[in-house]
């Protein structure tokens, strides 16, 4: 799926009540909602940046992996650069 910025209606970031970590909503113009946990967008973020920033780096790939017994308060899933 390719998501332009003319298929966008509103994007909300907010955290949700009962919650402590960021929820960001993409709502599009379909009626299409897709929600990103704080932890997809702030690893989205980082790839960005190495990307922009990197003198030699024009692509990053991050691969979900399960890393069991992690740090609390940290998820047991996550997105990891290759």
């Amino acid at each position: 799926m390719n998501i332009s910025n003319e298929k966008i209606r509103e994007v909300i970031l907010e955290v949700p009540a009962g919650h402590r970590h960021l929820r960001t909503s993409l709502l599009l113009h379909d009626g299409t909602q897709v929600i990103l946990q704080e932890a997809t967008i702030a690893n989205i973020v980082r790839a960005y940046v190495t990307i922009k920033t990197h003198p030699l780096k024009s692509a990053v790939r991050l691969r979900g992996r399960s890393i069991g017994g992690g740090k609390p308060e940290f998820a047991g899933y996550q997105l990891l650069e290759e």
